[in-house]
Parts: structure tokens; sequence; C-alpha cells
């Protein structure tokens, strides 16, 4: 049942703009990232690290999350409007398999996303005169923020059940990245799940800062991707079965 879930929302994203959304946005912390690497070059070292700090300051901080938010927000478009909800409450289908479904489409889109990203920071790397390949371990990190995306989606899937507007759970989700890079700079990024993008990510810095760490960030993630999809499903059925 939740492979047919995934089918089904996989056919809302066909020719949406959702993909124009995940190969265009990332153009922009690409440029501006590799804008700012050309002109601090006397004071940045480590040329492949050094460049990814730049990608990373812009796009983990501030256009991760959002870009995640137009993608929950569009699968629950649909529902949001007219009595689509009551259509999907009568359908013969466990409630989780609803949420888990649109999860699922959203985690694959986001893996997606990453591989573009990676993609444009080699081809950046490129471009402003960098040898060979990027090392492994920064690929590492990049598919290891898929796992702060998770719970980024499943967050943002509840919020967009919640908020019929499309705008702003994506509003709201700049903002939530914002406090959590206040935390992370704080040294409280395992504790806020919109931190663990950026420390996923290994954003704006050279050293591995999950070193030592990767059970705690592991644990956060399991942590708050479990009370997201429990809140969702338990509001579907208290609140929308009621209506």
């Amino acid at each position: 049942m939740l492979f047919v879930c995934i089918k089904t929302e996989f056919i809302k994203l066909k020719k949406s703009f959702v993909w124009l959304a995940c190969f265009v946005i990332p153009l922009l912390p690409a440029i501006m990232g590799t804008a700012n690497y050309l002109g601090n070059l006397e004071i940045l070292e480590g040329e492949w690290y050094a460049l990814w700090t730049q990608h990373t300051l812009f796009y983990a901080c501030f256009f991760f999350a959002p870009l995640i938010s137009v993608y929950c927000a569009y699968l629950w478009r649909l529902e949001n409007f007219g009595h689509n909800r009551n259509v999907l409450m009568t359908a013969p289908v466990p409630l989780s398999c609803i949420f888990l479904g649109k999860l699922s489409v959203t985690v694959i889109v986001t893996l997606i996303t990453q591989l573009w990203v990676f993609v444009l920071f080699i081809i950046s790397g490129k471009i402003v005169g960098l040898d060979w390949l990027p090392p492994l371990q920064i690929f590492f990190w990049d598919m290891r923020a898929t796992l702060g995306g998770v719970v980024c989606a499943a967050a943002m899937l509840l919020l967009s059940m919640c908020i019929k507007s499309f705008a702003l759970p994506i509003g709201l989700s700049l903002v939530l990245t914002m406090i959590g890079f206040l935390f992370s700079n704080k040294g409280w990024g395992m504790f806020y799940p919109f931190s663990l993008i950026a420390a996923g990510m290994n954003a704006n810095t050279y050293d591995d800062r999950l070193s030592g760490n990767m059970l705690p960030f592991f644990m956060s993630c399991i942590l708050y991707l479990t009370l997201f999809c429990s809140a969702a499903v338990w509001l579907l059925r208290t609140r929308d079965v009621k209506a």
C-alpha cells in the first residue's frame, strides 16, 4: 500500500514546477558561493574544502530547507483545497501510508537535489581552476546532509498538512533554519532539528564537525523523524477524521 501511495505522489510531480525548482534553485548558492570563493582567495586555503565552505555557507543555511519546503507544500497543495482532504481521508489507505508516501517522495527528490548540488560543486571547482576531483569526504558530507533533510521534510510535511497556505511553510522554514544556524554556532546543533542539515553537510567549516559525534547525530535524526511522523499520523487520525 505504501508503494501505491508513493506512485500516486510521483504522478502529482509529473510536469510540475517542482523539478524546475530542484535544478534551478541550487544554481543560486553555487554561483554565490563560487563568487565568494573567488573574492576571498587570499584568505582561503584547502582549495576544494575552501570552495565547499563557501557553497554550503549559502546553500545549507538559506536554501536547502526552503527548497524542501517547496516540495512538501506542493505535495499537500491538492489536498489543502476544497473537499480533497475528505476524499483522501475516506480512501481505503492506512493514514500512516498517506504521510509516509509523501515523505518518501520528498526524500527521493531531495536526494536527487543533493546529487545535483554536488555536480554543480564539481563544475564550480573546474571553473575556478581546481585540480582533479573533490575528495570523497566532501561527497560523504553532501549525502549525509540528506539525513538532516529527511528530518526537515517530515517537519515541513507536518506544517504543510496543517497550514493551507503554500508560501507560509516555506517562509517558516527559512526562519527556522536561521534559528538553527544560531543553535549550531552555540554548539547546540544536535538538539534542534533544523540544525541537522548544516551539521550533516559540514557547512562553512573545514573540519568535520561530526567527527566522533556520528552516533548522537543519527540518534537525533531518528528521534525527530519519529516525533514528526507520529505527530502527523496522530493529527490525521484525530482532527481530520472528526472533520
